[in-house]
């Protein structure tokens, strides 16, 4: 049997995992990410609808963009941390500084 205190001490761990474990992949077909132009492969950009669109710009270069240097693919906060492919855009897109 788990004593109170144990089972306190507990829930913040379980917490912390449960928001680091990978989320699945976003959906371009889910409404946010239709509304934001989403796209798997950034030079498949909708560059008449979303003029802001310019060429290098990718996930991986997005300052959101959770993935490790280097790494296929990333969570991104804009997808409530759901994986996004390095190589994707969307127009939430934000230059790393």
């Amino acid at each position: 049997m788990t004593s109170r205190r144990r089972f306190l001490a507990i829930i913040p761990l379980a917490g912390a995992a449960t928001l680091t474990r990978a989320q699945g992949a976003v959906d371009p077909k889910d409404p946010t990410a239709a509304g934001l132009g989403f796209v798997t492969d950034a030079t498949k950009a909708d560059k008449a609808k979303f003029p802001k669109y310019a060429a290098g710009q990718t996930c991986g270069t997005c300052a959101l963009y959770q993935g490790a240097a280097g790494s296929a693919t990333g969570a991104c906060p804009i997808f409530g941390n759901k994986q996004v492919p390095a190589a994707g855009w969307c127009n939430a897109y934000v230059k790393k500084g």
